[in-house]
């Protein structure tokens, strides 16, 4: 035989013979590591059909196949180190050494001339095959417990797509994006997928045209540096084979830098801009370095693609300029469908729990995440081997993680884990939880020593697989995923003890108040520690896990939370914002006693429910909510979904859900009013909501239905009016009723049964074709006192209709807002006959109507008649001029009767002011709130209003907002205001273009009038010195304001910490930027309800 047939018989034979030396399990895994290996640019990966059915000769063939030459032996030597199979790697190479000592002469020669060629060229070559040995084996080690092998590398080639379209072009800049985020949840393969990107550019079959380089930084092995040049950074992995990494610099353009796991970075990133480094050979701190990277100060043209969990992404979109944000979502809903289906060898117990998490979508949606998919099957597997109810198991995901963190505690093969003692597992909870408060989720060694952990501690947390260490980066730890470090942080507040904890105990109940305060919108960090915190105050659970770790576990907490929601229940913001998180926390606890406890202080419920699974945590807990007497709610993508075709099980749980909420409003005894908005119900979820409206025990007053669908004319609405006796109040703005549907309502209107007495119509698409019918509810209905029928085509006609009945003695209605529905003076001339007739009527808004300075004229005329009982008048945005101010003038000085003039945003100008202030003056005048904002006026038109001040005892609010009136008309408007006549208690000053020259007099005024309660100062620049000036006198115990219109975000940062002291040092006082509160008082009848 010749040396070259020898060397051929190896190689053909060769491989077969070790194969045959592995064990079933080693060939398999052998086959696992195969699946995804190559050795370069052109070569594909073998199908996994065919290496997974091959026997080890049809292996060897298939190697053979599609890895040619010495290519085979390449990647079986490779895969032979990452099993650890050392003798065999090492007999095998001797043996291939040997083969090739007997190679000819003339291929020894051209194999050492190409190695040459590729030393002188520096092609990065020898780079590229660093990081495919780098990232291949990185890739293969990141399997954990008992997690499928293949499953990263799925949802890596599943990514592949998503890479490979990271940086096209964008449509509207016409460039590619520089800098890319890749953002998503923990564990859902982030990491995974960056780093197959590294290893598929390093085998030329990603991003080959784009960068001629690509590195990888990593924030775990960027932590533990300290000073060093960019430069010597990504040095790392360069072959010192290649030649000076610098001379590559000089193109940053075709370079892309993968900055991996953003949100573990230990940096603040507040360097100022014009501090950063643009030279990357300086020597400087590393954080330094980061940020100038980020923030393009250095290498401005090269690429960027950050990874972060989306905790973390609004501190890094402040550093980025122009990024692409892409989210990594995770498994599909097929693909968990797959994996839990596979999982279980008994398809009867896969579908069982396929139906189970259906029907919890928020256990459904945490399976995206491949690793809590693994968590739960295998949780539930083992529930179901004992004989356990996973149904209970999976209400709660407290639940299942107590029965998975038990687990890790428990005899496996009669062999007991060595259990930790309370305080090893208190410091691991403390460790736990100062993570989750400060997001930080890499642990070193100095973290351990802070928290009384010992290396022997760290081990045993090792072994029981609740840590697990980073093989890549020496020196760090996690817990083996995100959520079970948020378990254990959670447990932490169960096992504080004062007596043995030093001051862990007092600095977890002061986090506590701060974390059941705290929202997802503000601090999403701590969502999911708050829901595993209620889920173990549930005493089974509380017992599970004291017997299973052999510990002690408080339920003392309870009395504190319950101390938190009473603060919760008397919190507007929270309630606006964080019920349904609540919710989500109390249904965890799966203790309807508590639940009863925790809500008796809530008298009000906002909640905007978006899934099922919403439905499912509201309706049980509004069960529960016995003090309950408001509810604010949305519904939407709920009834939707149910038009598709779904589990005939999953559809009748979402309406039993929705009939346990809607049963609410006859079991709960104080519930007196609902409003329900925007909300999509299907016909069945109406008929069981107009059924539960329609219950003789339902004592709701005050029903909003905003933006509602009824779909059938009202009909079957109309119907619960006549039963519900106890119903005043009916707000349907924005329905689609039209002219049928209030066809329908009038009928129920005119039932004698019907005792409603407030109708709001506002924007319920009317016609002039349904004021027949509402005039004939006017004169028939009893109770009905107030009709809103603003932003409705009724036009003249209509309110010709309209006018009939009002003229009508029968007609009881006092309050009518025709706002905005196509009125001209023609109206007008209706209405003044109507109020001459109706001495009931008493405030009328006919604002966004053109009724120009004709129309005013007439509503002036019905003023001065001694039969006009007409106690507020609204002509906002009537479209009438100064002119008009002449004949309100002298309707006013005779009518006796009205209180409240709103006369905003009309072209009055100063000349019409001083006419309506000559008779403000005369103390015959009996008004008391005047709005004039936008009413073009300016400092010249002061004089006449603080003389208006001064002589009428009467005026109690005056709204001067959106006017010109600057610093100078406002010194001239305190002078009146110091004065002690001056009854003033509610002053507009919004948009007035004020600055801190007025300050020193607004501040004068607050400390020296006594009857000054609410003042709105939005909309000007009033700067550091004003508030300082501004905050003098809040502090004051002479002022007695107690509402202050101002945005505190519009200042700047020391001007906002002295409004903060003001609200601490004058709790009485409220600052907010809305200080129009809608409630009536501010004159704004037509727009409360």
């Amino acid at each position: 035989m010749t040396d070259s047939s020898s060397s051929s018989f190896f190689s053909d034979f060769g491989l077969l013979l070790y194969l045959e030396e592995l064990n079933k399990n080693e060939l398999s895994k052998f086959k696992s590591f195969l699946k995804s290996e190559t050795t370069g640019p052109g070569n594909c990966l073998i199908p996994w059909t065919e290496v997974k059915k091959a026997n080890r000769e049809d292996l060897a063939n298939l190697m053979h196949k599609h890895y040619p030459g010495e290519q085979a032996w390449d990647v079986a030597l490779k895969i032979f180190g990452k099993m650890n199979m050392k003798d065999l790697c090492e007999r095998a190479k001797a043996e291939i050494s040997w083969t090739a000592q007997t190679m000819e002469p003339e291929d020894n020669m051209a194999g050492e001339a190409q190695g040459d060629l590729e030393a002188v060229l520096g092609d990065g070559t020898k780079y590229r095959i660093q990081i495919q040995e780098k990232f291949s084996l990185a890739l293969d080690e990141k399997c954990w417990l008992g997690e499928p092998k293949d499953l990263h590398h799925d949802i890596a080639e599943e990514g592949r797509e998503l890479l490979e379209h990271l940086f096209d072009v964008d449509v509207n800049t016409g460039e590619p994006p520089q800098t890319v985020v890749l953002q998503g949840a923990a564990g859902v393969g982030k990491t995974t997928l960056v780093r197959k990107a590294m290893l598929d550019w390093a085998q030329g079959t990603l991003y080959q045209e784009q960068f001629t380089y690509v590195f990888y930084l990593n924030a775990r092995e960027i932590n533990q540096w300290k000073e060093r040049s960019f430069v010597e950074m990504i040095s790392t992995d360069w072959p010192s084979t290649e030649g000076p990494i610098e001379n590559i610099m000089s193109q940053p353009s075709s370079l892309l830098f993968i900055i991996d796991s953003f949100d573990e970075m230990n940096f603040a990133f507040e360097e100022p801009e014009f501090v950063l480094c643009e030279d990357w050979t300086q020597v400087h701190p590393v954080s330094f370095l980061m940020s100038s990277l980020l923030r393009k100060v250095m290498l401005p043209e090269s690429f960027l693609l950050v990874t972060t969990r989306l905790t973390t992404c609004e501190k890094l979109k402040l550093l980025l300029k122009n990024q692409r944000s892409v989210e990594l979502l995770g498994l599909s809903k097929d693909a968990r469908e797959e994996y839990v289906y596979g999982f279980f060898e008994d398809k009867k117990w896969a579908l069982l729990v396929l139906n189970l998490l259906k029907n919890n979508e928020m256990l459904f949606s945490m399976c995206h995440v491949p690793l809590v998919c693994w968590v739960i099957c295998n949780s539930l597997e083992q529930q179901m081997e004992k004989g356990g109810d996973i149904s209970l198991t999976c209400k709660s995901i407290t639940a299942l993680f107590t029965c998975y963190i038990s687990s890790l505690f428990t005899q496996v093969n009669g062999r007991s884990p060595s259990l930790p003692k309370q305080a090893q597992l208190r410091n691991l909870c403390h460790l736990a939880a100062t993570g989750v408060w400060t997001m930080t989720h890499v642990f070193y060694r100095a973290n351990f020593r802070k928290h009384e952990l010992t290396k022997t501690d760290v081990s045993s947390f090792l072994d029981l697989n609740i840590l697990q260490k980073d093989t890549d980066y020496e020196n760090c730890y996690e817990f083996t995923h995100l959520h079970i470090q948020e378990f254990f942080a959670a447990m932490f507040y169960m096992l504080a003890d004062s007596s043995k904890v030093g001051d862990h105990s007092s600095q977890s109940f002061a986090d506590l108040k701060l974390l059941l305060e705290s929202t997802n919108c503000e601090r999403p960090h701590l969502t999911r520690m708050k829901c595993f915190l209620f889920g173990l105050l549930n005493e089974d659970r509380v017992k599970q896990l004291e017997e299973t770790l052999n510990c002690n576990m408080s339920l003392e907490i309870k009395g504190k939370i319950l101390q938190g929601m009473e603060i919760l229940g008397n919190s507007d913001s929270f309630i606006q914002l964080g019920c349904l998180e609540l919710f989500h926390c109390l249904y965890e606890t799966q203790d309807e006693a508590f639940i009863i406890q925790a809500m008796r202080y809530f008298q009000k419920i906002v909640i905007n429910i978006c899934e099922k699974f919403h439905l499912l945590v509201s309706s049980f807990c509004l069960r529960h909510c016995q003090c309950l007497r408001t509810i604010k709610l949305s519904v939407t993508m709920v009834f939707e979904k149910m038009l598709k075709p779904s589990f005939p099980v999953e559809t009748w749980n979402t309406y039993y859900c929705w009939q346990d909420l809607c049963s609410v409003l006859h079991t709960n005894e104080h519930l007196r009013e609902l409003e329900l908005y925007h909300s999509n119900l299907n016909e069945t979820a109406k008929k069981i909501f107009y059924k539960e409206l329609s219950h003789p025990k339902c004592k709701l007053q005050k029903l909003l239905l905003r933006f509602f669908s009824f779909g059938d004319g009202c009909q079957n609405f109309a119907s619960c009016l006549t039963h519900n006796q106890n119903l005043l109040h009916l707000d349907l703005k924005g329905s689609d009723i039209g002219d049928g549907g209030m066809k329908s309502l009038c009928e129920a209107l005119r039932h004698p049964d019907c005792k409603l007495q407030n109708l709001s119509l506002e924007s319920c698409n009317l016609t002039t074709l349904c004021c027949l019918n509402i005039s004939k509810i006017l004169i028939r209905s009893h109770s009905l006192i107030f009709l809103n029928l603003s932003t409705n085509n009724i036009l003249d006609d209509g309110v010709e209709l309209l006018c009939e009945a009002l003229r009508h003695p029968n007609c009881h209605l006092e309050r009518l807002s025709l706002e905005s529905c196509g009125l001209t003076v023609a109206g007008c001339e209706d209405l003044s006959s109507a109020l001459i007739s109706n001495k009931g009527l008493t405030h009328l808004c006919l604002a966004d109507n053109i009724l120009g300075d004709g129309g005013v004229k007439l509503m002036s005329d019905v003023l001065k008649h001694p039969q006009c009982n007409l106690q507020s008048l609204v002509l906002r945005s009537c479209h009438f001029t100064s002119s008009s101010s002449e004949h309100l003038s002298s309707s006013l000085r005779s009518n006796k009767s009205l209180t409240h003039l709103d006369l905003a945003s009309n072209h009055l100008q100063d000349d019409g002011v001083k006419l309506l202030c000559d008779v403000f003056r005369h103390p015959g005048c009996n008004l008391q709130d005047l709005e004039l904002m936008c009413c073009v006026l300016t400092s010249a038109s002061c004089l006449d209003l603080a003389s208006a001040i001064l002589n009428n005892p009467n005026l109690r609010s005056l709204d001067l907002g959106n006017n010109d009136l600057q610093d100078d008309g406002v010194k001239i408007l305190c002078e009146a205001l110091r004065h002690p006549n001056c009854n003033i208690q509610r002053l507009g000053l919004e948009y007035c273009g004020l600055t801190s020259l007025c300050c020193q007099d607004l501040s004068s005024t607050l400390s020296s009038n006594q009857r000054l309660i609410k003042m709105n100062l939005v909309q000007n620049t009033l700067g550091y010195e004003g508030i300082k000036k501004l905050c003098e006198a809040l502090r004051s115990p002479e002022c007695k304001l107690q509402v202050l219109g101002l945005c505190t975000e519009a200042f700047d940062e020391e001007a906002q910490k002295l409004l903060e002291a003001v609200r601490v040092s004058n709790p009485h006082l409220v600052i907010k930027q809305d200080c129009s509160d809608h409630n009536g008082e501010d004159g704004s009848w037509w727009k409360c309800f």
